[in-house]
C-alpha cells in the first residue's frame, strides 16, 4: 500500500539540491582528475558533494556509507543508513559527457527503502520510496512494462562494452545502448525510459543503493547475479554483478546470464 509520509523524500530532494548547487562551478570537461588505486577518477567535485550530503542528510542515530568517506564501521549497528556516491560516472564528469549524477539512497535494515538520483547535465530528478512510488520531475513513472526481449532497450556500462564483456550480446534481439553511471542507468529504468541494465562485473553498495531503490519503488525487477534479491549495510559493501529490468523481463534475462551463451535472432 502506497504511503503519502514524504519526509524521506523530502530530505533527499533537499540533499540533492544542495549538492547540485555546491558542484555547479565545476565545468564537466574542464575539472581535474586524481586517481585512486585501480585508477578510479575522483575530482574535488566528488568531495565537496559528499560532505554537502552528509551535512544535510544525516541526523542522530542514522549510519553513513558514501564512496569518498572513509568507511565508519559504527553503521553496521544503525537500522537507518544513508548510502550516497556523491558523483557516480566521474569519467563521464571529466570527460564531459552528460552522464553522471548524484546518487542518494536510504536504507534501513539492509533494503533500499528510497532513492533519489540527479543528472545536473540534463535536468532530470528521479525520486522514490517503496511507500510513495516514483517520480520523474515531479510525474509519476514506472518500470518497462515489456514482456520480450525482442526490441528492448538495454543499457550498458561504457567501459564493459568497450573491454568486450559485452561482445556475446551483439547479435541479441535487443539495443544495447552504451551509458556511463550505473546509478543513472538504473535510475532511467526505473523511470521506463530504458527496459532493463546488467552490470557484469561487480559494483559497491553505494554505487546501486539509490538505483535499486527506485527501480523497486517503480514495479521492477532487481537481482545479483546470484539470483538473490540485494541487500545493503554490509561489512564488505561489495556486491555481485547486478540485473535490473520491468518485470515481464525477468526469467529471459536471468536465463541469459545465466547460460553466458550467445544469443542468436
Amino acid at each position: 500500500m502506497k504511503s503519502s509520509n514524504p519526509e524521506p523524500l523530502l530530505r533527499i530532494r533537499e540533499a540533492l539540491q544542495a549538492a547540485v548547487a555546491a558542484v555547479s562551478h565545476f565545468i564537466p570537461g574542464n575539472v581535474k582528475a586524481h586517481y585512486k588505486p585501480g585508477q578510479d577518477p575522483v575530482t574535488e567535485a566528488d568531495r565537496v558533494a559528499n560532505d554537502v550530503l552528509r551535512e544535510v542528510l544525516v541526523q542522530d542515530g542514522e549510519g553513513w556509507l558514501s564512496e569518498e568517506s572513509v568507511d565508519d564501521k559504527q553503521r553496521l549497528g544503525k537500522e537507518r543508513v544513508w548510502v550516497v556516491d556523491p558523483l557516480d560516472g566521474t569519467r563521464e564528469f571529466v570527460a564531459g559527457i552528460p552522464e553522471w549524477c548524484v546518487s542518494v539512497a536510504l536504507v534501513e535494515r539492509g533494503h533500499a527503502v528510497a532513492g533519489g538520483i540527479c543528472n545536473p547535465a540534463t535536468g532530470e530528478v528521479i525520486l522514490g520510496s517503496l511507500e510513495t512510488g516514483v517520480t520523474l520531475n515531479g510525474k509519476t513513472v514506472r518500470a518497462s512494462q515489456r514482456e520480450s526481449l525482442a526490441g528492448a532497450l538495454v543499457l550498458a556500462s561504457r567501459s564493459e562494452v568497450k573491454r568486450g564483456e559485452w561482445d556475446r550480446f551483439r547479435s541479441a534481439p535487443f539495443t544495447i545502448r552504451p551509458l556511463g553511471s550505473v546509478a543513472y542507468k538504473l535510475a532511467l529504468v526505473a523511470a521506463g525510459l530504458a527496459d532493463a541494465t546488467w552490470t557484469l562485473v561487480p559494483k559497491h553498495e553505494w554505487d546501486v543503493a539509490a538505483g535499486v531503490a527506485l527501480v523497486e519503488a517503480a514495479g521492477g525487477f532487481v537481482r545479483d547475479l546470484k539470483r538473490t534479491p540485494v541487500k545493503f549495510n554490509s561489512a564488505s559493501a561489495l556486491l555481485s554483478g547486478l540485473v535490473a529490468s520491468g518485470p515481464g523481463l525477468r526469467e529471459s534475462i536471468l536465463s541469459i546470464l545465466d547460460f553466458g551463451l550467445p544469443i542468436l535472432d
